[in-house]
């Protein structure tokens, strides 16, 4: 038995391994501009939560939630301008960069080279994306409890489900990346990232649209995020955040896979 689970594990073990170089070397390759990518990154969602949040929030008051809750509307956007940042933070780096290195800088072709693995290296870059979208989120959490809209307590538990979405659209981004032809291919990505953006219960609830409408934006995982994240801020979550959690799990380990496949059908071809 001995025999038999000791190889696995130092698989496992070199897997890691190999999977933590390729982060090292976008740290390494980044390190003197990393801290304006953080900037840039951060300050938009903080924009859309002064300007909408505080400033529409003037005007539309106080929200009831489906569980009966009353928070102020800076308190319901803040959550889902959260999600948002994560999203954003693993999408620039696993769309934009990834499909750069792999198309035109022909990257991985030196890394294939090497005992590293399509499937470790889709690890390697999506813990990278997530350095970058979680400093986003602990920021941005740092904000919320400033400015009173969640507690400290609540903002440390809200942390790693924030880090969870990064990962799952990190994943999600991989995967598509894979199968864009040029750049142009990414308009209509950030065509679809901004609907996201609009209609995933971010600034009004879901409960406000049409039947059928309703159900698509729930569907959606940048809805299941905002969900997810809003519920821990507010202490509104009870057992819903299960669900939200297996269903970003799921998606998760799809976009890995998907990711790591084609990635090994490009690389190798």
């Amino acid at each position: 038995m001995v025999g038999l689970v000791l190889p696995r594990l130092v698989d496992v073990s070199a897997a890691s391994r190999r999977s933590a170089s390729v982060t090292e070397r976008n740290v390494a390759a980044l390190r003197s501009v990393y801290w304006l990518l953080l900037v840039s990154g951060f300050v938009e969602p903080l924009l859309y939560l002064l300007s909408i949040g505080v400033g529409v929030g003037a005007l539309v008051g106080d929200l009831t939630l489906p569980g009966g809750e009353v928070v102020t509307y800076a308190a319901f956007v803040a959550p889902a301008m959260l999600a948002s940042s994560a999203m954003t933070g693993a999408l620039a780096e696993t769309t934009f960069n990834f499909f750069g290195k792999m198309k035109y800088m022909k990257l991985y072709d030196g890394v294939i080279a090497t005992p590293v693995q399509p499937f470790e290296i889709a690890l390697g870059e999506l813990a990278w994306a997530m350095l970058r979208g979680s400093a986003y989120s602990a920021a941005f959490l740092v904000v919320m409890a400033v400015m009173d809209l969640t507690t400290p307590a609540r903002a440390l538990a809200a942390f790693p489900a924030a880090v969870l979405v990064g990962f799952v659209f990190g994943a999600i981004g991989m995967a598509i990346s894979t199968f864009m032809r040029s750049w142009q291919d990414f308009d209509l990505m950030g065509s679809a990232q901004f609907v996201l953006f609009l209609f995933s219960g971010t600034f009004v609830p879901a409960e406000a649209y049409p039947a059928l409408l309703r159900w698509l934006v729930e569907v959606t995982p940048l809805y299941r995020a905002v969900h997810l994240i809003r519920g821990v801020t507010v202490d509104t979550a009870g057992w819903a955040w299960m669900l939200d959690v297996l269903y970003l799990v799921v998606v998760l380990a799809a976009g890995l896979l998907v990711a790591s496949r084609r990635m090994g059908r490009l690389l190798y071809k």
